[in-house]
């Protein structure tokens, strides 16, 4: 066997470890890609169920809210009354001290 065919003999292998490596690579780049894509298609999901989650604790509150106002309409009066009387309060004491 002479230099040249060596070295063509050489590169022929090398080329093949080089082909079979690429096809690996590709097929690894292949596989990632789905789990990217996966990846993203949970984020979607979650964002969408964290949404609806924040707008169904939103209406709960609002209707927990609204439950207070009207079932215990009597209830909120007399807590406002004393609050405003303690604020009264703060302002005559705050008011002397000057």
């Amino acid at each position: 066997m002479t230099a040249n065919e060596k070295t063509i003999t050489t590169f022929e292998t090398r080329l093949r470890q080089l082909i079979l490596r690429f096809q690996e690579l590709k097929k690894e780049n292949t596989e990632l890609c789905a789990v990217v894509e996966n990846g993203k298609k949970d984020i979607a999901e979650l964002r969408a169920k964290l949404e609806q989650q924040q707008n169904d604790y939103d209406s709960l509150k609002m209707a927990r809210m609204i439950e207070i106002t009207d079932g215990n309409l009597d209830g909120a009066k007399d807590r406002l009354s004393k609050l405003i009387r303690d604020v009264n309060k703060c302002i005559a004491i705050l008011s002397d001290e000057k």
